[in-house]
């Protein structure tokens, strides 16, 4: 007998199910969800990475689970789930769900965070600049010379040359991440001192003239640590995907568990 859920009116069998998942685009968040689940599940279970939670910690996540729902009380809770379809057993693994993940992240990769900090330092650093870029190298030769010569401000001649959106702020622009800006931006200001002004450089269809006002290094705080993690773990997921859509039908599931150009010049 052919499994099938009823919708409405309409009764769906389990092979029409996927092709609709499909249709709606929604089986790569399944499978997302999926591969995460599974790697929980496979790490607790070989005690590679214990992922358990204390009665408090349970309790907590279903209290911001609640929170982030606006449940007032116990009647709306009864009414989401009924309109959800839920039992309270699966209403705990959905209120749980995302403190086991977050425990996971953290058992997996935690301890490599300061290593993967380092190993991408460099990109994190911030910088605070000025800007001028225009289309035409003469004027940019002359724009030059005057701010060197102190004949007019940075700011001044940014605000009535510069073809970008930094005209509206002087040329100022920042803080922003050097991993944001073109390739041959990140080398000028990197090996420049605060206050230098850069000489027209040719970057794609401009010219610019920069000037740095302040590096600001990154640091590893906890609002670092959190984008880490969080990027740790995403690359690990996508990675899993990209496995499984490669790896012949039928063994998608196999050798998963592993450990888990052009920039814009503002």
């Amino acid at each position: 007998m052919t499994e099938a859920i009823q919708i409405g009116n309409r009764t769906i069998t389990a092979s029409e199910l996927i092709s609709l998942l499909a249709n709606y685009q929604m089986l790569p968040q399944l499978q997302r969800e999926l591969i995460i689940d599974e790697a929980i599940e496979q790490n607790s279970r070989s005690a590679k990475v214990a992922i358990e939670c204390t009665l408090e910690e349970v309790a907590q996540a279903k209290q911001q689970f609640y929170a982030e729902k606006q449940f007032k009380n116990e009647e709306d809770i009864q009414a989401w789930m009924a309109h959800q379809g839920l039992t309270p057993e699966q209403l705990e693994v959905i209120t749980t769900r995302k403190l086991k993940i977050e425990k996971f992240k953290q058992a997996t990769w935690g301890n490599k965070l300061e290593s993967y900090f380092f190993q991408s330092k460099a990109k994190l650093d911030k910088v605070i600049y000025s800007l001028l870029r225009t289309q035409d190298v003469g004027i940019a030769q002359e724009l030059y010379f005057r701010i060197q010569a102190k004949e007019n401000s940075f700011a001044g001649l940014a605000r009535e040359y510069s073809l970008g959106p930094e005209a509206q702020t002087g040329g100022l622009v920042g803080p922003i991440e050097l991993n944001a800006l073109h390739p041959v931006m990140v080398q000028m200001l990197s090996s420049s001192q605060p206050g230098q002004i850069l000489p027209p450089t040719r970057i794609a269809d401009w010219f610019v003239i920069l000037r740095l006002e302040k590096f600001i290094p990154a640091q590893l705080d906890e609002f670092m640590k959190v984008r880490l993690l969080n990027e740790l773990f995403e690359t690990w997921l996508q990675e899993q995907q990209k496995q499984i859509m490669s790896a012949p039908q039928g063994e998608g599931d196999r050798g998963r568990q592993g450990e888990a150009g052009d920039k814009p010049l503002t």
